[in-house]
């Protein structure tokens, strides 16, 4: 107990300090943006702005993390655990904005992990909870990088260097998100590389590490995925499809707000190579700067107006980045409160 006392005072320090780093750096982000486009334009595009268009796209960034609920509720079921959609993306809201400011995902992975274990899911099926899903979620995010990469090349926008390396980066994320079925086949070799990984960065950082917790992982994520045959997996990689679908309709429908019908291959590659280059840069919080300044940058290469691509985007993560956090958080307050009170009230009856 002395221990836990004396290390959780250290955490939270370190969060608020990475949450007030976040905030600073978003702040600078869109002081920078701005100075990007003429602010009387800038002012046009507001004024003619579509609301009753931006509203449906606030819907449409709803249904984003309902159908991520939808992929946690998805892989419990499989496991026998049955939550409903609104409790998984009650979790993954707060996950995700714990895994901004602790960790990236797998600090995510491990709020997940923790709050459903409040929920009763065994451990073993939280931690396939926490992981699988990010790992799905690769695909639909992967297709569009490859349509916007397909956009790029046709319209002579990408060179040969670029388009080495947008590869290199799909084939990490494909081995990063897969490379674990291969050790379906050879697990040996796999706990060896995963093993050696795991020591080398926890002694870089200083922290204690387990080998015995690495290989129980590693096995609990191989039997995950041995259930996902037999047509297991669709309903999972549905909902991931959803999230990330519904993410790009939001833009799309932004764009349409400010008045500006955004060609399909184009709005891709603005929208999914920034991802791509946010999740290579996973040590970023949340992509933040990485994909601002990437999303303008490719917009307006790609003839889309300078201020209206600025509007869009700032838009665009106001509604899917800044406000989710802010939900997450106030989400974990009110499940951590209601847990205390359940605890408190079970505890009063046993008394």
């Amino acid at each position: 107990m002395e221990a836990t006392e004396e290390t959780n005072p250290g955490k939270k320090k370190k969060t608020w300090r990475i949450l007030i780093l976040i905030v600073i750096l978003g702040l600078a982000v869109n002081l920078v943006l701005p100075k990007l486009m003429d602010i009387n334009q800038a002012v046009t595009v507001l004024r003619d702005m579509i609301w009753w268009l931006v509203l449906i796209a606030v819907i449409t960034e709803c249904m984003v993390y309902l159908s991520y609920g939808y992929s946690l509720k998805s892989v419990l079921e499989i496991q026998g655990h049955n939550l409903s959609v609104l409790e998984c993306t009650a979790i993954f809201l707060s996950s995700y904005s714990f895994g901004i400011v602790a960790g990236g995902w797998i600090g995510s992975a491990a709020t997940t992990f923790g709050l459903f274990a409040r929920k009763g899911v065994r451990k073993s099926n939280s931690v396939v909870a926490g992981l699988l899903p990010s790992m799905l979620a690769n695909i639909p995010l992967i297709l569009i990088a490859i349509a916007g990469i397909v956009t790029l090349r046709i319209s002579g926008h990408l060179s040969e260097s670029q388009l080495i390396q947008y590869s290199i980066f799909i084939l990490l994320l494909l081995l990063i998100s897969f490379g674990y079925l291969i050790g379906l086949a050879f697990p040996k070799a796999a706990f060896k590389v995963v093993n050696w990984v795991l020591w080398n960065w926890n002694r870089f950082r200083g922290n204690p590490y387990d080998p015995e917790q690495t290989q129980l992982r590693l096995n609990i994520l191989f039997n995950a995925w041995k259930q996902m045959g037999k047509g297991n997996w669709v309903r999972p990689l549905l909902g991931t499809i959803g999230y990330y679908g519904f993410d790009v309709l939001t833009m799309y429908l932004i764009f349409l707000a400010a008045g500006y019908k955004i060609n399909l291959g184009i709005l891709f590659a603005g929208y999914g190579l920034p991802l791509l280059l946010a999740k290579m840069a996973f040590i970023v919080p949340g992509g933040l700067g990485v994909i601002e300044t990437s999303m303008a940058a490719l917009f307006t290469s790609l003839a889309v107006p300078k201020d209206i691509a600025v509007v869009v985007i700032l838009g665009y993560r106001l509604i899917s980045f800044w406000i989710p956090i802010l939900v997450g958080f106030l989400v974990y307050f009110l499940i951590n409160r209601k847990q205390a009170r359940e605890t408190a009230v079970s505890t009063d009856q046993t008394l």
